[in-house]
């Protein structure tokens, strides 16, 4: 279990420094291209968990867009937990499987989808009211951006 809180330790502070790791290389220290960012960082996180090729499989819709740093991150926060809780709860008998990123454009507002094809929230959690610490870091960076 030690192990597992590492991994995702690491995994988060992994996804805030490839954000800043982009900005450093960019010309603009304030905006970073979500769509790149996204399929490095969950390509990032199946490396991390060690998810074999052939196995579970990322599927990324994500629109060719600049967020400013404030948005990018906790965007790049909820997209690293819900991967990593789909990569480690979502198929516990069948390693295969799709995880789904979607990340759409309407006038000002975005639309973020995070799906899988896994098991499926056990019927006694409520992901709104939880003593997990990465749903309740899910949910308050969704009131952050939600704003």
């Amino acid at each position: 279990m030690k192990q597992m809180y590492t991994l995702d330790s690491q995994s988060r502070l992994k996804s805030m420094a490839m954000i800043h790791e982009k900005l450093y290389i960019s010309n603009d220290l304030s905006h970073i291209n979500i769509k790149e960012y996204t399929e490095k960082l969950v390509s990032d996180i199946f490396y991390t968990y060690g998810v074999m090729v052939g196995t579970i499989k990322s599927k990324l819709n994500v629109k060719d867009v600049v967020l400013n740093m404030e948005t990018a991150i906790p965007i790049g926060l909820i997209i690293n937990e819900l991967i990593t809780n789909g990569i480690k709860y979502a198929y516990p008998d069948v390693k295969n499987g799709t995880i789904t990123v979607e990340l759409t454009k309407n006038g000002s507002d975005f639309t973020l989808i995070i799906a899988d094809d896994g098991v499926g929230l056990p019927e006694h959690i409520d992901y709104q009211d939880t003593v997990s610490l990465g749903l309740q870091l899910v949910n308050n960076l969704v009131k952050q951006i939600d704003v």
